[in-house]
C-alpha cells in the first residue's frame, strides 16, 4: 500500500482557490461572498479547512445557492433569518440548495472526508442526508458556539475552534488513515472510476470498504467515485469544456455521453450544455461589470 505511515504525521491538506463544487459559480458570487482559512498544525489531520459565507440581499430578491457537496461532514455556526445556533452537516448526497434571503452569514468547519467520524467515534452515516443541532451530537457546546457568533472575525473565529478542536483528546486511528489514503487516490486520479479498481489498488476487500465509507465517511465509496467525478465535469463545463461532451464523459468515466448526460441532469437538474451556457452568460455579465464597455 502506498502514502502515508501509520508512524508518518499527516500533512496539512491545501486551501484550494477554485469553485470545484459550487454550482454557478460566477452568479452565485454576485450574491453572497466566500472565504476559506486553513487549518493549524494541531487540527489539520481532522479539518481541511475553515469557511464563511455572508449575504445581503436586504430589498432584492431570494438567491437559492446549489453545490454538489464533498463527502465531507461541515460543522456550521450559523446567523441569518431563518436559523441560528451551531449544526453539524451530514455527508449530502443529492444536490444541496440553500435560499439566501435578507441579510445573514456562516462559518463552516469543513471535516477531511472521514475526519468527523474519526474526531468524535461516531458513525457518520447517521448524519447523512441531514443536519443535527450540535449541542445534541456534543454535549455543552452552547458556549462555544456563542462564542464562535460572538467574534468579530473569521481569524477570530478560527482561532476559538482551533483551541476547542485541539483540547479535545485524540488517538491514533490507521484505519482513518487508510480512509484517507482512499479518498485522496479517489479525488487526484481520475483514471479511478470504478469500485473494483479502489480494492485491488489498496488490497481491500468490497464489504470491508463499504463498511468503512459508512462509519467515517458517511456515504458508499461508488457514490464518492461519483461525485468527484461529476464536480470534475461541473467544473470543467462551468469554465467552457463544451467542445466534446463523448471525449468529456469519457475522462470522467461514464460509459458513454448518454450517460454523462443523464446523470449530470438528474444531480444538477440541468443538460450539460445548458449548465455550459448559463455559465458562461453569468461569467460574461460579471465581466461586464468588472471592464465597462468605453465610449
Amino acid at each position: 500500500m502506498s502514502g502515508t505511515t501509520e508512524s508518518e504525521p499527516l500533512p496539512n491538506p491545501a486551501v484550494p482557490t477554485d469553485t470545484t463544487g459550487i454550482l454557478h459559480p460566477d452568479e452565485q458570487a454576485k450574491y453572497r461572498s466566500l472565504t476559506r482559512l486553513a487549518p493549524g498544525p494541531e487540527v489539520g489531520r481532522f479539518v481541511e479547512w475553515y469557511w464563511s459565507v455572508r449575504w445581503d440581499l436586504r430589498g432584492r430578491p431570494s438567491y437559492h445557492a446549489e453545490v454538489l457537496p464533498y463527502p465531507s461532514v461541515n460543522v456550521t455556526f450559523e446567523r441569518s433569518s431563518t436559523r441560528t445556533g451551531g449544526f453539524v452537516n451530514g455527508v449530502c448526497t443529492t444536490k444541496f440548495v440553500r435560499e439566501l434571503s435578507g441579510q445573514g452569514e456562516t462559518f463552516g468547519v469543513r471535516f477531511r472526508a472521514g475526519g468527523f467520524g474519526a474526531f468524535t467515534g461516531l458513525d457518520v452515516g447517521s448524519f447523512r442526508d441531514s443536519a443535527v443541532a450540535l449541542t445534541e451530537v456534543m454535549p455543552g457546546t452552547d458556549a462555544l458556539i456563542e462564542r464562535v457568533l460572538d467574534a468579530p472575525t473569521d481569524e477570530a473565529r478560527r482561532v476559538v475552534l482551533e483551541e476547542f478542536l485541539a483540547s479535545r483528546p485524540a488517538t491514533d486511528d490507521p484505519t482513518y488513515r487508510q480512509v484517507l489514503r482512499i479518498i485522496e487516490a479517489m479525488a487526484r486520479d481520475k483514471d479511478l472510476t470504478r469500485v473494483d479498481q479502489i480494492t485491488e489498488r489498496f488490497d481491500v476487500p468490497t464489504r470491508t470498504l463499504q463498511r468503512m465509507f459508512r462509519r467515517y465517511v458517511g456515504a458508499g465509496p461508488k457514490w464518492v467515485l461519483r461525485r468527484y467525478r461529476l464536480q470534475d465535469g461541473a467544473e470543467l463545463l462551468a469554465r467552457g469544456r463544451t467542445e466534446d461532451l463523448a471525449t468529456l464523459a469519457a475522462e470522467l468515466g461514464y460509459f458513454d455521453q448518454a450517460h454523462f448526460s443523464r446523470e449530470f441532469t438528474a444531480e444538477v437538474g440541468m443538460a450539460p450544455l445548458e449548465y455550459a451556457k448559463n455559465s458562461l452568460r453569468s461569467r460574461n455579465e460579471v465581466t461586464a461589470k468588472v471592464m465597462p464597455t468605453r465610449m
